[in-house]
């Protein structure tokens, strides 16, 4: 397994990847300073989703960055990936952790209270938490929790928890500051025009909050 460093995670989203392929943004993204990739694709059409994965998984090895996929283990198995992250409505956590084993990687995300009772230190390795923000890069997305209802839950959490949601350059230090381990991101660095900008300016702002 690769190293594990949730601090700067990126989802990547073919969806939202306008400025060229997934690939190249990955790998631009990693060299500007994203420490965790996360694939998110079209449920529809699996083998596409494959493919994004072993090409992920290329750029991801070789800068020793660690990835995961989102919800498809077969997928994340066949790419040989670090783990997989998985929802609310996605395999539950204790099955994904018994196909993976205790070598790999399994978030969880949780976007309220009462999600907090399917959190086992023993089976997952973080929690995603959020939207703190609202957000445009998932139509499903759960209602904002804010930064004081974000920082409320942190407390409950006993593993990294990596927020997600709206987080942007100019508030990423603010999500730190609410117990943040970790800030993920789709858009800010998928559609941005310079991706390794992005990831720079993202990580620059945490730095700041973590001094």
């Amino acid at each position: 397994m690769t190293a594990f460093n949730p601090a700067l995670y990126l989802v990547a989203d073919q969806q939202f990847c306008r400025q060229g392929g997934i690939e190249a943004i990955v790998a631009e993204a990693i060299a500007g300073g994203v420490t965790m990739v996360q694939l998110r694709g079209d449920r529809r059409d699996l083998r596409q989703l494959l493919a994004d994965a072993q090409a992920l998984r290329r750029v991801t090895a070789k800068a020793g960055v660690a990835f995961v996929v989102n919800d498809h283990l077969d997928i994340a198995l066949a790419a040989k990936a670090d783990g997989v992250h998985v929802g609310q409505a996605d395999m539950p956590a204790p099955f994904a952790r018994q196909l993976l084993g205790k070598n790999k990687i399994v978030g969880l995300s949780v976007t309220n209270a009462a999600e907090l009772v399917g959190i086992d230190p023993a089976l997952v390795d973080y929690v995603g938490l959020g939207p703190v923000f609202p957000t445009q890069s998932k139509i499903d997305a759960a209602p904002a929790l804010g930064l004081e209802g974000f920082s409320d839950l942190c407390r409950y959490i006993p593993l990294p928890v990596v927020a997600i949601g709206g987080i942007k350059p100019e508030n990423a230090a603010d999500v730190v500051a609410a117990g943040a381990d970790g800030i993920a991101v789709v858009s800010a660095i998928c559609s941005a025009a310079d991706p390794r900008a992005a990831a720079a300016a993202l990580a620059q702002s945490m730095a700041g909050a973590k001094k």
